[in-house]
């Protein structure tokens, strides 16, 4: 009677388990589930577009920078200090 007992009880949990997994397998394919399913994998796609493009321009913008203090565009590289003539004129004949 025991055996029976647990059987049984084994059989209903089972059941009502496989139940609801094919319940929620049944409204994942409805209409609405299909889109709220697109619908969060577009907003996730998006959110990895937009993470990415950051990151691309950070990295842009330090190459730039980089470029820039490489080939003195940044302006420190043969800069003329306040006061300094940009030309330097010597008699013909005399050496630096």
């Amino acid at each position: 009677m025991t055996r029976r007992l647990f059987w049984l009880a084994m059989g209903i949990t089972i059941g009502a388990l496989i139940v609801r997994k094919l319940s929620a397998a049944a409204q994942r394919l409805t209409p609405r589930g299909l889109a709220e399913s697109i619908g969060t994998g577009l907003t996730d796609l998006s959110i990895s577009i937009r993470d990415f493009t950051t990151e691309v321009r950070e990295a842009m913008h330090e190459r730039e920078a980089e470029l820039r203090e490489g080939t003195g565009l940044d302006g420190q590289i043969g800069r003329i200090e306040q006061g300094q003539p940009s030309i330097v004129v010597r008699p013909v004949g005399e050496q630096p």
